[in-house]
């Protein structure tokens, strides 16, 4: 199956970019926001968002919908 080229995480209304929540950016990475946080095996940690490259893509992309407030 083929994706357009503007189908990327990037583009998704749910893709966090590093740069605008204050955490350092590791080039093109940002969190998705689609799903909620991922749990860790420590009861102690805190859940993480998954983080995604801006050039990914999966097939919960969407550029209209706006996220829950």
């Amino acid at each position: 199956m083929a994706t357009s080229s503007n189908a990327a995480c990037q583009s998704c209304r749910f893709f966090d970019d590093h740069k605008t929540n204050g955490a350092q950016a590791a080039g093109d990475q940002g969190l998705c926001r689609f799903n909620p946080p991922v749990s860790q095996p420590d009861p102690q940690s805190q859940g993480l968002w998954p983080v995604v490259a801006s050039k990914d893509w999966c097939g919960h992309f969407t550029a209209d919908l706006a996220p829950a407030e």
